[in-house]
């Protein structure tokens, strides 16, 4: 046998031990001869370097440190699901998707364990690994191929008779208990730190910048579903899943499909009484309609699909003490009251605060400093106090008032009308300055890696930075001196914040933090103003409340926002400081751009969501309100006393068939 073949056949044998181990969970090698083989196949790559193949697993080792990740925008997005807390929220789920889909009877659904681990999307073209990222925002993920390549149980290149020329994955990368376990243990016996936990272990893993370090991390992986894909085509959810370990992909064994909502909830049941005894974390179930088309009938919100549903678990629970209640302030001002509690694990994870909210919370609750508490860790993230154990309670307990101040600044604290929190009004006050600059520069804002809180306070004690506008003046010397940060992360934090200034209005509107706005309203506006903030800042409420999503409410915090002088000088800073925004990519002109539409009633063909969607994509703006202003009205099934209104105004009216033809035709 030539050495070319025999490269190649150790290569395919390796590659098949991976998927034996990984996808099927059946070794027939040992570690140790596992290990033979990848020693024989490097001294062979060598001493032959010409028939060294990026897809070869000898290169799972990692690479070269990166200095930063780049970012990856997402094909299709990577949508968060929205939540069931408990069996009846399925049944409503059930009811939902059989109404949408004309009163079908018993829907198709794949129900699978929802994993507590960190979302990626792997993308192949021609077979082979291309590149792989984090889910991000939804739409943009960082570039993280070169750690991703390091695990195992993701195929550097693609098995397989038929393979689609472009094929993206999502999965949920992980690690076992047991792995988590050892790999603790070692660290123990080093001297090193532990981790808290498997899930920000992995997700630590992940966004190291060296992936040498990433490759001695026991990280796996279980993919469930499509991104986009060219040249093979899948009717079911079931057909594709079925498909993946045929190509090598791991999938969870413990995927099921039935019909109507019986099997919804004897699946939850049955996923509830595995979770203590599976090997991995998991916080509940993912349930999906099975079939293509009706996702597709079904469309999506602005942040998640309708045809798909996350049954979350019961958070797990424990008993301690509150040994203390403190007041935090954010950027909004608002005194939120903690729990400082006496340490206690739960689910893994060693909890000692707890959000309180607001006094209302306290009262409701009856919580006091000393009380016995249960604690559970809300859908597995945020601790929150479930009740008071009232028979331990000492009776000279005192009940709990927050103070009628700020603890930071001392300002008399004010409560505004319909508003359950106290805040403070002092926009000088510290807390609220440190909470505004660590919001600006987190990752849905300007992004700027490198600027964590410990780093904004000694900016702040220091008095180098008095707000956000300051940090575009920061330079490398005065950097460098700050206590633990030398000349390379004060380089490091220089260049984020030089490249944070080639930015979107979206995400400096987000930044700016306007009370009432967030994310998602901050990229309408961006749109509707076509990246023009001039524009945005001299805006009327009327015009801002006929952008479908913008209510009263918000309309009124941005005018205020705009109004106030100190923030003109604050954006006025950040502009003179070199901020640009990128251009707003522009919709195709039609006879529809710049139109105005009103939907109403329910349509047949699409939901709401997607129609709007696509008269945006070609310029076009939806309203909820109908005014001299509108030009269309569409009008679906139950449509109602908007019709008389358009007809007295003399807007066109257009029915569900009509609106059809009248997009097929731009």
């Amino acid at each position: 046998m030539d050495i070319k073949t025999h490269i190649y056949k150790l290569k395919e044998k390796l590659n098949q031990h991976n998927i034996n181990y990984y996808v099927y969970d059946n070794p027939v090698i040992s570690d140790s001869d596992y290990d033979n083989l990848i020693r024989e196949l490097e001294k062979l790559e060598k001493d032959n370097p010409e028939f060294l193949t990026d897809d070869s697993p000898t290169q799972r080792v990692g690479g070269n440190p990166l200095s930063e990740f780049g970012n990856i925008q997402h094909s299709l997005p990577m949508l968060s699901l929205a939540n069931a807390m408990n069996e009846k929220e399925l049944e409503e789920f059930d009811n939902r998707i059989k109404k949408l889909l004309n009163n079908v009877k018993d829907i198709e659904y794949v129900a699978e364990p929802k994993l507590d681990g960190l979302a990626v999307e792997l993308v192949y073209k021609d077979g082979k690994l291309f590149c792989g990222s984090t889910r991000g925002d939804g739409n943009i993920g960082e570039n993280i191929t070169k750690n991703l390549k390091t695990i195992k149980g993701i195929p550097l290149s693609i098995q397989g008779k038929t393979i689609p020329d472009l094929l993206e994955i999502r999965g949920e990368v992980f690690i076992n208990k047991n792995d988590f376990k050892k790999l603790n243990q070692n660290r123990k016996n080093e001297d090193l730190s532990l981790f808290a936990n498997s899930r920000n272990c992995a997700a630590g893993s992940l966004r190291q910048l060296d992936s040498n370090i990433t490759a001695t991390r026991p990280l796996r992986i279980f993919c469930y579903a499509p991104g986009l894909i060219r040249g093979q085509t899948f009717e079911t959810q079931k057909e594709f899943l079925n498909q993946l370990p045929k190509w090598g992909f791991p999938v969870n064994q413990l995927i099921q499909t039935g019909k109507g909502v019986s099997f919804l909830k004897k699946y939850y049941k049955f996923i509830e009484s595995q979770r203590e005894i599976l090997n991995y974390d998991i916080d509940g179930v993912v349930v999906k309609v099975n079939s293509y088309n009706n996702q597709k009938l079904l469309g999506t919100r602005s942040k998640s699909p309708r045809w798909a549903i996350a049954g979350k678990f019961k958070g797990e629970q424990a008993t301690t003490i509150v040994n203390d209640i403190f007041i935090s302030v954010g950027r909004t001002g608002a005194l939120t009251p903690v729990a400082k509690l006496k340490p206690v694990k739960i689910g893994g994870v060693v909890v000692s605060n707890a959000t309180l909210h607001n006094q209302d919370e306290i009262d409701r609750k009856d919580i006091r400093i000393g009380d016995t508490v249960l604690v559970q860790r809300a859908g597995d993230v945020i601790p929150k106090i479930v009740k008071v154990i009232l028979d331990n309670r000492d009776i000279a307990m005192k009940a709990f008032q927050i103070p009628n101040h700020c603890p930071e600044c001392n300002s008399p604290a004010e409560r505004e009308k319909h508003d359950a929190a106290l805040k403070c009004p002092n926009y000088l006050c510290i807390a609220k300055i440190k909470g505004s600059i660590e919001h600006y520069v987190s990752k849905n804002c300007l992004n700027i890696d490198g600027l964590g809180l410990k780093i904004i306070d000694l900016l702040l004690n220091e008095k180098i930075i008095e707000d956000v506008g300051d940090l575009y003046n920061l330079n490398l010397e005065e950097l460098s001196k700050l206590e633990r940060l030398g000349e390379k992360s004060a380089q490091n934090i220089i260049d984020a914040i030089n490249k944070s200034k080639n930015t979107t209005l979206g995400r400096f509107v987000n930044g700016l933090g306007i009370r009432n706005v967030g994310l998602n309203a901050s990229k309408l506006l961006e749109i509707h103003f076509n990246g023009s903030l001039k524009n945005l800042m001299k805006s009327t409420k009327e015009e801002l409340v006929s952008i479908n999503e913008v209510g009263d409410i918000m309309a009124d915090s941005i005018v205020e926002y705009f109004s106030n002088n100190d923030n003109q000088l604050l954006i006025k800073k950040c502009i003179e400081s070199g901020l640009l925004f990128q251009k707003v990519k522009k919709a195709k002109h039609t006879i529809i751009t710049d139109k105005t539409f009103v939907f109403t009633g329910t349509l047949e063909s699409m939901n709401r969501n997607d129609a709007k969607k696509i008269i945006e994509s070609y310029g076009a703006k939806s309203s909820s309100s109908i005014s001299k202003n509108t030009d269309y009205v569409i009008v679906g099934e139950g449509a109602g006393s908007k019709i008389k209104k358009a007809e007295k105004l003399g807007v066109l009216i257009l029915n569900e068939l009509e609106f059809q033809d009248l997009i097929n035709k731009l």
